[in-house]
């Protein structure tokens, strides 16, 4: 088969296909390169992926959520993330709470001192945040977190809750049932 003959072949067979869709085709239609540029024109799109996320954007809405007391403050318990363990309790503000999501770092409030102090900032016992939840009434937040140094308590146990209630209503106490871990005075300058 020669080149014109194999090029009438094909238009005959575009005519045909054409002339089965009821279009009329032209005997040059085979060579007539045909567009397939897009109709709508296509945003370029980056050659590059970015390195970071953009910072997440904390809005109020989920702070005035929370009941604070009177105070501008909330109860907040933090729990061994690993053994569901209770470590300790203590009062968060808004900028605490803040802070702790922002950072993944337990920060807490200080009433007796008026400030803001992180977990473990002179005894290098911080607590990594893992996750934060609200309780049903949303007056108490519960932080589960991973203990640095496995030392919650400043007495240099592993929890705050170290003494335990024994005996009945008439012959009660408090005993001691945690050892301590730490010599506090050995953590704190």
């Amino acid at each position: 088969m020669t080149k014109s003959s194999a090029a009438k072949s094909n238009n005959a067979g575009i005519a045909g296909i054409a002339g089965n869709a009821g279009i009329a085709a032209s005997p040059s239609a085979a060579s007539t390169p045909v567009s397939i540029e897009p109709l709508i024109a296509q945003p370029e799109l980056p050659t590059e992926l970015p390195t970071e996320l953009p910072p997440v954007v904390l809005t109020s809405k989920w702070l005035n959520k929370i009941k604070w007391d009177e105070n501008g403050l909330v109860p907040v318990i933090a729990q061994e993330a690993e053994s569901n363990m209770i470590l300790m309790f203590a009062w968060m503000n808004r900028e605490a709470l803040t802070k702790t999501i922002e950072l993944n770092e337990a920060v807490y409030w200080s009433r007796s001192r008026k400030k803001l102090w992180r977990k473990g900032e002179e005894s290098g016992n911080t607590q990594k945040v893992l996750e934060v939840r609200l309780d049903c009434d949303e007056d108490v937040v519960l932080l589960k977190v991973v203990q640095a140094g496995g030392i919650a308590c400043h007495t240099g146990r592993h929890s705050c809750f170290y003494q335990k209630f024994e005996g009945d209503v008439k012959l009660a106490g408090w005993a001691t049932v945690d050892p301590v871990l730490k010599d506090p005075e050995s953590m704190y300058k």
